[in-house]
């Protein structure tokens, strides 16, 4: 499932334009409304251990996991790439935060304890490619919820797959690398599969290409919300991830809220 090698290393120079603060914004938001998990300030919130520990599944570079420890929420970040881990780590030791790393495939997600809230953002879900293992996430993370515990998650569908992004080339070119990004859309498997050329500029003129494939799936609203039951979860609700309103037909990127309600 791992697509992240050597390309962990320029991900956040061209993911310098994402939305980090309203994404972190927006999750404290929904956790302050539906869930149980609050910032640790003392003696009585830290007391609450498990109730306000803040899971970050499919953490990556581990942007978004910093923002929320600087909320206060006690976090975890769970990412199956060593790279991309590697660099989270990197951050760690640069803010001096405390945030728990670990390098697990979500599909085999263990913990120690309970957790009051899962995180996971930025169309993570998406690498999961079978509806079966996907289920099968859903139940691990609700296994782990603290009782009345949210997990809050996002996810491209498949009409941005099929209608905007698939079968198209994306370029970019920076001072000192650049991309070439190409989409190959299978409307049958709901598969888009894109290879990513990088070009690093190492000494002078001199530049490393390397390439590396990812594969994701798109699902629609109706299928997260059935697999989310399925898992044993409360629906609480559903969003475009781009309006924070009621999904459409043409919503491109979703949230969705559930609820540990009794395992």
């Amino acid at each position: 499932m791992s697509a992240y090698g050597d390309f962990a290393y320029v991900y956040d120079e061209f993911m310098d334009a994402t939305p980090y603060g309203e994404w972190c914004a927006l999750l404290v938001e929904l956790i302050e409304k539906y869930g149980v998990s609050k910032p640790v300030r003392g003696a009585e919130d830290a007391l609450e251990s498990e109730r306000n520990l803040v899971l970050d599944l499919g953490c990556g570079t581990g942007t978004l996991t910093e923002l929320l420890y600087e909320k206060g929420y006690d976090m975890i970040g769970i990412d199956n790439a060593p790279d991309m881990l590697e660099i989270a780590m990197e951050k760690r030791a640069e803010s001096g935060s405390q945030i728990l790393y670990l390098l697990q495939d979500m599909r085999e997600l263990e913990l120690y304890s309970t957790v009051g809230t899962v995180v996971s953002v930025c169309d993570s879900v998406n690498y999961i490619l079978e509806e079966e293992e996907l289920l099968e996430v859903f139940k691990l993370v609700n296994n782990y919820l603290y009782p009345g515990g949210v997990f809050i998650f996002d996810f491209n569908t498949d009409y941005k797959y099929r209608e905007v992004i698939g079968d198209t080339t994306i370029a970019e070119s920076r001072e000192d690398c650049s991309f070439i990004w190409e989409n190959y859309y299978d409307e049958e498997s709901r598969l888009n599969e894109y290879d990513v050329t990088v070009f690093v500029q190492e000494e002078g003129e001199l530049f490393r290409r390397f390439t590396e494939n990812h594969v994701q799936r798109g699902y629609t609203v109706e299928q997260m919300k059935k697999l989310v039951t399925q898992a044993g979860m409360e629906l609480v609700e559903v969003l475009d991830a781009d309006t924070h309103e009621d999904v459409t037909a043409e919503s491109e990127r979703v949230y969705i809220v559930a609820r540990e309600v009794q395992k």
